[in-house]
């Protein structure tokens, strides 16, 4: 075996990619500081009773568990970064009201989340602690659009659910936990055979409301005909009256808007509205997001929570490569302080100024420029 082979689906970042996710990354935070996100840092290893706070058996089976010589005890290189930030705010800063915090850097996957997908995503989000109202929402959800804005991602189509509906209609029928878990998989799957099998045995209104889930995704008309057909259970109702808000308030920011009653992406831990933007060039959506307010609770703190997530390097590949800079070329500067100074007020102003090596003339192939003496001056001149 060649020893220089990569585990499937983990690669290098090579130098145009890496400067063009540096960049991305920089505008993003720096987007997020403005709106009073302050940036954590959360550890790569923790033990995976904290990791998998609220997140569902899905990410036990995507993380990669080790054990920890110290204590013996299992720990986990994270899969998602939500329940360290969450562990952060409840257990860490503990404030009263509301807290804004963000986050970046790299998560593991067992196994790739799709065929294009890498197993080392490189995440970026925001998370809003500390507020239930539907004006937290929205500040999340159009924060997002505006990160996705200034990346260079343009065209953009979000997908709007609520997993309160099927809770609603779950919760109004009394079915056991085995049967709607079974229900879920296959809403998800979007099995109607198996669908209509495990509704067989349901009250004719459960029955019929559930199967008619995996057919309310569209427009505006999807609303309609939810209000229409589904219980008149207040919470599907309130529901419902969410998704129509933000929708109306999210128009102008987006290119379409799409609603999904059968998305339960995250069911395990979302408990309210439920949110996807897609791109063109990529099947996958390029940043996920929703309201999941009991995921602090065991950290003794169950407060209201929103936020959303994207991976760096999913975004880089839909944008236009960037090309690397030019940099100037400079003598190796012995004992010379003019032009050391020079160098110094080039790379202050955000030039790239390569020094040559004794006895390496003419090594940089990315140089296009080059500092000459002339007319008693040290000046920038072209190769």
């Amino acid at each position: 075996m060649r020893n220089w082979l990569l585990p499937e689906y983990v690669e290098d970042i090579l130098p145009v990619e890496a400067l063009q996710i540096e960049s991305m990354r920089r505008q993003i935070i720096d987007l997020l500081k403005v709106h009073g996100y302050q940036q954590v840092t959360p550890p790569m290893l923790e033990y995976i009773e904290s990791l998998l706070t609220g997140s569902g058996s899905d990410m036990d089976l995507r993380m990669f568990k080790v054990i920890d010589q110290l204590s013996g005890r299992m720990m986990g290189l994270r899969a998602d970064m939500t329940p360290q930030v969450a562990r952060i705010d409840a257990h860490l800063l503990n404030c009263e009201g509301v807290t804004r915090l963000c986050y970046v850097n790299s998560v593991l996957h067992t196994v790739p989340s799709a065929i294009t997908k890498t197993r080392e995503p490189l995440q970026i989000g925001a998370e809003l602690y500390g507020h239930a109202g539907l004006e937290s929402d929205l500040e999340v959800q159009r924060l997002m659009l505006q990160c996705l804005s200034v990346a260079g991602v343009n065209q953009i189509h979000l997908d709007l659910g609520h997993v309160a509906v099927f809770r609603s209609i779950i919760k109004g029928a009394g079915i056991s936990q085995q049967l709607e878990s079974e229900l879920y998989n296959v809403l998800q799957a979007k099995d109607i055979t198996t669908l209509s099998e495990l509704c067989g045995q349901l009250p004719g209104h459960t029955r019929e409301a559930l199967l008619l889930l995996p057919e309310l995704y569209g427009d505006e008309k999807v609303l309609a005909n939810a209000f229409n057909c589904l219980p008149d259970y207040p919470e599907v109702r309130s529901a419902l009256n969410e998704l129509s808000t933000v929708a109306a308030e999210l128009r102008a920011f987006v290119d379409t808007i799409a609603f999904d009653l059968a998305d339960l992406r995250g069911y395990h831990y979302h408990t309210g509205m439920v949110f996807a933007a897609y791109a063109p060039g990529c099947s996958n959506a390029i940043a996920l997001g929703g309201r999941y307010d009991e995921i602090g609770k065991a950290f003794g703190r169950a407060r209201p929570a929103t936020g959303f997530s994207m991976d760096l390097r999913e975004l880089a590949r839909l944008v236009k490569p960037a090309i690397y800079p030019k940099a100037i070329r400079a003598p190796y500067p012995l004992k010379n302080p003019t032009l050391e100074n020079k160098i110094a007020q080039l790379r202050q102003s955000g030039e790239i100024v390569i020094v040559e090596l004794p006895g390496q003339p003419n090594e940089s192939q990315i140089c296009d420029r080059q500092l000459v003496w002339h007319d008693d001056q040290w000046i920038v001149k072209g190769i």
